[in-house]
């Protein structure tokens, strides 16, 4: 999906949210503060099965994901604990994006100082 292809599909998404709304509710005024969403801490942690794993940090000229052949930011060894919430997706035209740990995939786990081949952990 392009960038302005997200635009459009974000603009439609507002306009059909707006359109949906009753009339009462759009001329209701608002009485009541909001009630403050707290943000939960990570919790998903993942054990490194791998017995050394690159953390990679995506280059300037990667984009939001890593490759194989992105800079290592430092290794992780087997047993070793990381904390990762996030995953990135690294969509490719001839298959899985790395082969890594005995598997191909295409899932990265965002973790501290990078990304790391799910596949690992």
């Amino acid at each position: 999906m392009t960038m302005k292809q997200a635009h459009t599909l974000l603009a439609a998404v507002a306009v059909l949210t707006v359109a949906m709304a009753t009339p009462q509710a759009l001329a209701a005024p608002f009485h009541h503060a909001p009630a403050l969403l707290t943000a939960k801490p990570c919790s998903g942690m993942w054990e490194v099965t791998g017995r050394k794993v690159a953390v990679r940090r995506p280059a300037w000229n990667d984009g939001p994901v890593a490759t194989t052949t992105s800079p290592v930011h430092h290794y992780l060894h087997r047993g070793d604990r990381v904390t990762s919430c996030t995953v990135a997706v690294a969509r490719t035209e001839s298959g899985p994006a790395y082969r890594k740990c005995g598997k191909a995939k295409s899932l990265w786990r965002v973790v501290r100082g990078g990304q790391v081949p799910q596949t690992c952990l």
